[in-house]
């Protein structure tokens, strides 16, 4: 059953309607994807890495290496392997252990050519590659939250399969020096990244939020179709006919798989449409208001000032004082502005 057949579709009028949760959250977040120099290490080694706000991505190319996110049981990764950190905590990459860890950092910020080596390059044993992404702030923890520290997904398993073939490609332009290289390696990351999210999506038994329910056929159908219909003034009797089960089954298992009611999820995802429009200065307030769902500007500045804490107008206003006054921000905006183009 698809939701187009129980209600009259608002999505013409609506562009900020999309079918897909992951699509429309990275979209929001704006991401900036950073490859770092590759690591390349031979005998014994430790690194201690600093917190990050966001979300770190590795693969271990050669080798295998043990990673200690602290408070947390050390994972030992091997050659093929993928993993993902969502606001990690401090952590250490080593060769065993009980090796006493250095700082990263003093590494990283002296590598040449795009690498970081650890003991003699003919004795190299493991070589690691990754990345980070930053993410706009305004609406980054509609993804930070669900994310658990760590995403392992092992060489044998049947997306790491598929993310081998992308860790060669990426690998590929990290070692050369083409033309276009970067602009590779920002699409590639950004695919590892969408393949780590599905990969982690895939383990119903870990509690994921909104990110758990995207393949289910109940809950996982009246998120979508939210997503899809952003404008249409849904009702909790309509989603949960999508997802054919009862109002109040709906409701109980909407809240439980996702972390908030269905109803609330749906006015967090308008404003945060919203807030992104109006930082961009993409549609008024008043059309705004009809693009997600709103029968006057007075009722979407009710809810947008509950949500956010501040009036539409304030919100804008404060965004674009910012721009003028934080150069890197003008110069994202400047960026998506030509990519639009």
């Amino acid at each position: 059953m698809t939701s187009e057949f129980l209600y009259r579709s608002s999505r013409e009028s609506s562009p900020l309607a999309s079918s897909d949760p992951i699509a429309d959250a990275i979209g929001l977040l704006r991401p900036r994807a950073v490859v770092e120099p590759g690591l390349h290490a031979a005998g014994a080694w430790a690194l201690r890495f600093d917190p990050f706000p966001h979300v770190k991505l590795g693969i271990v190319v050669r080798g295998e290496c043990w990673l200690a996110l602290q408070g947390h049981e050390p994972v030992l990764l091997r050659e093929g392997d993928f993993y993902l950190l969502g606001n990690p905590p401090p952590y250490v990459l080593a060769s065993a252990l009980g090796e006493e860890p250095r700082a990263a950092t003093s590494l990283w910020d002296n590598a040449t050519n795009g690498a970081v080596h650890i003991g003699p390059e003919v004795e190299e044993d493991t070589y690691l590659c990754g990345g980070h992404f930053s993410f706009d702030d305004t609406n980054a923890s509609m993804l930070i939250d669900v994310l658990p520290p760590l995403v392992h997904v092992h060489a044998a398993d049947p997306r790491g399969k598929l993310l081998a073939h992308l860790s060669q490609l990426l690998v590929a332009e990290v070692e050369t020096t083409a033309v276009g290289g970067s602009l590779v390696l920002d699409h590639l990351a950004q695919i590892l990244f969408v393949h780590m999210l599905r990969a982690h999506a895939d383990h119903a038994d870990q509690p994921t939020g909104w990110l758990a329910v995207l393949n289910n056929d109940g809950i996982g159908a009246a998120l979508r179709a939210m997503h899809a219909d952003v404008a249409h003034r849904w009702t909790l009797k309509e989603l949960a006919a999508i997802s054919r089960m009862s109002r109040s089954a709906f409701a109980s298992s909407f809240k439980s798989q996702v972390g908030t009611p269905p109803l609330e999820y749906l006015i967090e995802w308008r404003m945060s449409l919203a807030r992104d429009a109006l930082r961009r200065g993409t549609r008024s307030i008043s059309e705004l208001a009809f693009a997600t769902g709103y029968e006057s500007e007075s009722a979407f500045s009710t809810a947008f000032r509950r949500v956010v804490g501040s009036s539409p107008k304030q919100f804008r206003n404060a965004a674009q004082h910012a721009m003028k006054t934080d150069p890197s921000q003008q110069r994202t905006h400047e960026e998506l502005a030509t990519a639009r183009a």
